[in-house]
């Protein structure tokens, strides 16, 4: 798939990077460890996933974490599914800047997406949102304030509208970031559905055999050119005192 940011203010600027990432049943996490050769959970591999990258951080399982959460938030599944899309460890290294958990009721309706949110400087935070149902056309549509600083070129002050389907054949994320003068980003994740497979994987391995490494010095490298350009610094604040809102 591809990742697209658009800065609406100045410095405007865009870009486009080819990705790939994966969407994975956090309770199948360990049967797929065993069952694919180019996965691996919670080891060393290729390509691999760690608990202690999400959630808790702490590399305790991931559906606790989440169901505290949904329960706080007077939600329950009655053990339903729930699915993380997210980039997978390759050659050791992954920087997530946005994972988005599903959160399925038992009947199969979903009943909560979580966004969980990293920025360069080590922090997190999670933004959990109650569905309602979709629109007529199948998207969901939702808004909260932003919490978490995440660019020092994007004042504090802030607010996420965030629009997104269920993943089929085709995955799509999108988020509008305004502030009190108005819009001032547009980031999107777009990707088409392939099965989890070994080849699969070594295809994708072959095509981005550098796919994490680039997510990280991408950030830097647009950074940079946003500085160069004069683009206003905002030193970085407090993170939240909760991990999730």
């Amino acid at each position: 798939g591809e990742v697209m940011h658009r800065r609406l203010v100045a410095p405007r600027a865009r870009f486009v990077y080819r990705v790939f990432s994966l969407l994975l049943d956090v309770d199948e996490l360990p049967r797929l460890g065993r069952a694919l050769r180019l996965f691996a959970h919670n080891r060393a591999g290729v390509l691999s996933f760690r608990d202690r990258d999400h959630g808790a951080r702490d590399g305790s399982p991931l559906r606790p974490w989440v169901e505290r959460h949904l329960a706080r938030a007077g939600i329950d599944l009655g053990g339903g599914r729930i699915l993380i899309h997210c980039f997978p460890r390759l050659f050791g290294y992954a920087f997530n800047p946005i994972s988005v958990y599903w959160c399925f009721a038992a009947d199969g309706r979903l009943g909560a997406i979580l966004y969980e949110v990293k920025n360069t400087f080590g922090d997190q935070h999670g933004y959990l949102v109650r569905v309602e149902g979709a629109d007529a056309d199948g998207w969901y549509r939702h808004a909260c304030d932003k919490l978490l600083h995440v660019s020092p070129f994007i004042g504090p002050t802030a607010r996420y509208a965030f629009k997104t389907r269920v993943p089929d054949a085709r995955f799509f994320v999108g988020i509008h970031e305004t502030g009190p003068d108005g819009p001032i980003l547009v980031a999107t994740h777009t990707a088409t559905r392939r099965a989890l497979t070994d080849r699969g994987l070594l295809g994708c391995v072959a095509a981005f055999p550098l796919a994490t490494f680039k997510v990280i010095a991408g950030i830097h490298w647009e950074a940079l050119k946003l500085w160069r350009n004069g683009a206003t610094f905002h030193p970085r604040p407090l993170p939240p005192g909760e991990d999730v809102t």
